[in-house]
């Protein structure tokens, strides 16, 4: 039975204030993929407090500084003074206010982390865990996918025995799964995917394109996937594509994955009814948050896509996926099903491993649901002065 420490921590609680914390790091090296070159990471956390002092946080994927405007100047004043429980209501206000001109972008990574914010605080108010919030987890701990193997400036003969060596770790690390990176060019993407294939052959391997190719090379390329046993093929072709995207679905068999850069429920229906994709890939602290993406599952669910969350931020959206997933209804269900792979980011990022005071365990390439209130984690205030 839960018991209300008093009873205005139950309706009558609200949000006092938000503050915004830009954050940064330069990386030792850089990070490549399709499109270009990481040298550092940087991103927006959320912190609501309510009216007793408790706080919740949030993140917010994307372009750091629009995102970081955005909440001050667009989202901000529709949240302070309100209910910290009407989650549904404050972002339906959101919603409509920019309806004409924002559906997309900032503003929605804005509203994104406040969302993710305002459910870790709803935890904490009750304490209850954000999973038994949204509905209940069936399991303990999520099966993961090591995401790394991005580029770097070397030779490519190199480059490919460094990828090796790096799945290597991942796989003594006990991952069973691993995404890599291509869309570099196409000889240099055939060979790594070869490369990795033969040094693991039993291994679940996916391969992430960061949308690099036109629809032939993407047809050429999911065929190399087929043939080396790839799991799925990940953003072929640009986001914008869908009729590319359900042509190419109609001729390969490698499942086509997509919609790390979609948002709301409604650009999903658009990616899921052109029958372009497998599983899709919201990430909460870009698509609307959580409270959206209770939707978009809801919506592929019905279409009988998958849905595992996209999540390359700091252990506070990785919490919130963590969560999400593991509430994730089986999509057909049999009785010895098991949860699609969640992404675990294992690239170098010095804010992910140093914002919370404690990582979330992972063990065996199973990551463990946090049972403490909210999203179960909590920020080293020493490394949010650090890298702010």
């Amino acid at each position: 039975m839960v018991e209300f420490h008093n009873s205005s921590r139950g309706e009558e609680m609200r949000v006092a204030q938000i503050q915004t914390h830009l954050l940064r790091s330069r990386l030792k090296r850089p990070l490549g993929f399709s499109q270009f070159y990481y040298r550092e990471r940087a991103l927006v956390l959320v912190e609501v407090t309510a009216e007793d002092g408790t706080t919740g946080w949030g993140e917010c994927y994307g372009p750091a500084e629009p995102a970081q405007e955005a909440i001050r100047a667009c989202v901000e004043n529709f949240v302070v003074g309100q209910n910290v429980f009407d989650t549904e209501l404050i972002w339906h206000r959101v919603w409509q206010r920019y309806l004409d001109h924002a559906r997309h972008g900032p503003i929605m990574a804005a509203l994104s982390g406040v969302d993710m914010a305002l459910w870790d605080l709803k935890g904490k108010l009750t304490g209850l865990p954000l999973h038994r919030l949204l509905g209940g987890a069936g399991v303990e701990k999520v099966p993961c996918y090591a995401t790394g193997l991005y580029f770097r400036p070397l030779p490519e003969d190199e480059l490919i025995r460094e990828s090796l060596q790096e799945a290597a770790r991942y796989v003594e690390a006990g991952f069973r799964a691993v995404k890599i990176k291509i869309g570099k060019n196409l000889t240099f993407d055939r060979q790594v995917v070869e490369a990795l294939r033969a040094a693991f052959p039993h291994l679940t391997l996916m391969a992430d394109a960061n949308h690099a190719y036109s629809l032939n090379e993407a047809l050429w390329m999911g065929r190399v996937l087929e043939d080396n046993g790839y799991f799925f093929f990940e953003e072929p072709l640009a986001p914008h594509a869908l009729e590319d995207y359900a042509l190419l679905r109609s001729k390969l068999e490698v499942a086509i994955a997509s919609g790390e850069s979609e948002q709301t429920r409604f650009g999903f229906r658009r990616l899921i009814e052109t029958g372009g994709v497998d599983i899709v890939q919201p990430d909460l602290a870009f698509c609307g948050g959580i409270s959206e993406g209770l939707k978009i599952r809801a919506l592929a669910n019905a279409f009988g896509v998958d849905v595992t969350p996209h999540a390359w931020g700091t252990g506070i959206g990785f919490a919130a996926a963590l969560h999400f997933h593991a509430v994730a209804p089986p999509n057909p269900g049999r009785l010895e099903g098991e949860l699609l792979f969640l992404e675990c980011d294992c690239s170098e990022n010095p804010l992910r491993e140093q914002v919370l005071s404690e990582t979330i365990a992972v063990e065996d390439g199973y990551a463990v649901v946090p049972n403490r209130p909210g999203l179960g984690v909590e920020v080293n205030q020493e490394a949010l002065a650090k890298f702010q």
